[in-house]
């Protein structure tokens, strides 16, 4: 009788802890939805600033419409993106891009002085730098989800009900997390 309550108890707690780290993987999960949603609301911002950018841009700088075309191609790929290691490399490049229009600028006196620039300019460089601190939230509960996957016991309960490791947002360049130097003056 006395073996039959001991394997009854120790069913019983593996049986907690199967719900215990069930839950906790569920959360971490969530918390990571979460956090990509943050990123995908700055980068719709970003996405719904350049164009009226890029026409503000037009207007002084006709000589560069090379890189005017090429930043809405790269908004639009970055756009289709459904991959998260695609949109990260995509997204990194568009920042470059919009980053290289700054510097152009600079060519266009008139431009850097206009009122409606400087608003762009502004809510460029605080998207800018929300999607960092968002992609570095976001990052961090990957983290925290990949970790609950991949150690052991939650590891068993991970495959069990189909968890799987996250991928990180991360950017094809370095030099993309960069947040543009923008002078608003």
């Amino acid at each position: 009788m006395m073996p039959i309550v001991y394997i009854l108890v120790l069913i019983a707690l593996l049986l907690v802890y199967f719900i215990i780290a069930f839950n906790k993987l569920v959360k971490s999960r969530n918390i990571k939805r979460e956090a990509w949603s943050g990123i995908d609301v700055q980068l719709k911002q970003r996405h719904e600033l350049v164009p009226n950018l890029v026409n503000l841009v037009k207007g002084y700088a006709r000589h560069e419409k090379k890189l005017l075309e090429e930043i809405t191609i790269t908004r639009s790929s970055a756009m289709g993106a459904k991959m998260m290691s695609d949109r990260g490399g995509k997204e990194g490049f568009l920042g470059t891009q919009l980053s290289k229009l700054l510097v152009v600028v600079e060519n266009y006196p008139d431009l850097k002085a206009d009122k409606n620039f400087l608003d762009f300019q502004k809510k460029l460089s605080d998207i800018e730098n929300t999607l960092q601190h968002a992609r570095r939230y976001y990052n961090g509960a990957v983290r925290d989800l990949n970790n609950l996957v991949e150690a052991f016991p939650s590891s068993i309960v991970a495959s069990i009900s189909g968890f799987k490791e996250a991928e990180f947002f991360q950017l094809d360049d370095p030099s993309e997390n960069i947040v543009p130097d923008i002078d608003l003056h």
